[in-house]
């Protein structure tokens, strides 16, 4: 394999706190994606977006419609990346409303065909399905391709207790990485792959098909 040039993966992490388990997550998800690419001698550029910091810019984005620099930087981060982690905090059962204002403010077709693994924080296992309800939703209708193993981390699963048939939250992270970086190889170059061009038929042959014989 070619390495070309280093993939670039962007981490958008919407925890309010310093430190969070948000963020926490974010991380561990984006070490498990570059190790397993490292595997294959591919160099991983990881650029981290902690929303929190751009709170102010999005509002006022929102109502001028005019980003300022930083929020600008972010979301060339994002919409240049080669694979997106995108992790958010619980909150009323679905993601934050600072994670959804961040992905309001970046064009409708700017993430199209962009592997995206999704992840999600509570305090309680009972908020998992909101990776299922809310978030691959979301990054359907931005028309992403999400892998299939989405990462919700509860309270509990930060302890650990050594039994590998509850302690699942590192065999998840690793198998949602694998997916990610699985899509991420298969842009060469670091570029989107192409889609195959649409053969177009004549109307008169349309019309012709449809006339009996």
């Amino acid at each position: 394999m070619n390495p070309g040039r280093p993939l670039r993966l962007a981490v958008v992490s919407a925890g309010l706190s310093t430190p969070s388990a948000t963020r926490l997550l974010a991380d561990r998800l984006a070490d498990a994606t570059r190790r397993q690419l490292a595997d294959e001698n591919r160099e991983v550029e990881v650029q981290v977006v902690e929303v929190r910091d751009l709170a102010v810019d999005i509002a006022n984005h929102l109502v001028t419609g005019f980003p300022a620099p930083p929020l600008a930087e972010a979301i060339e981060t994002v919409t240049a990346a080669d694979g997106l982690i995108a992790v958010t905090p619980v909150f009323s059962a679905s993601y934050s409303g600072l994670f959804k204002s961040f992905f309001d403010v970046i064009d409708n077709d700017a993430l199209t065909g962009k592997p995206v693994l999704a992840g999600a924080t509570g305090g309680t296992a009972r908020h998992s399905l909101v990776l299922e309800h809310a978030l691959r939703p979301l990054f359907a209708y931005l028309r992403t391709v999400v892998v299939p193993t989405a990462v919700y981390a509860a309270s509990e699963d930060w302890g650990g207790s050594g039994d590998p048939l509850t302690d699942t939250l590192p065999t998840r992270i690793v198998r949602a990485a694998g997916e990610l970086a699985e899509l991420m190889r298969q842009r060469p170059g670091g570029s989107a792959v192409r889609p195959a061009e649409e053969t177009v038929v004549p109307f008169e042959q349309q019309l012709a098909a449809l006339r009996p014989e």
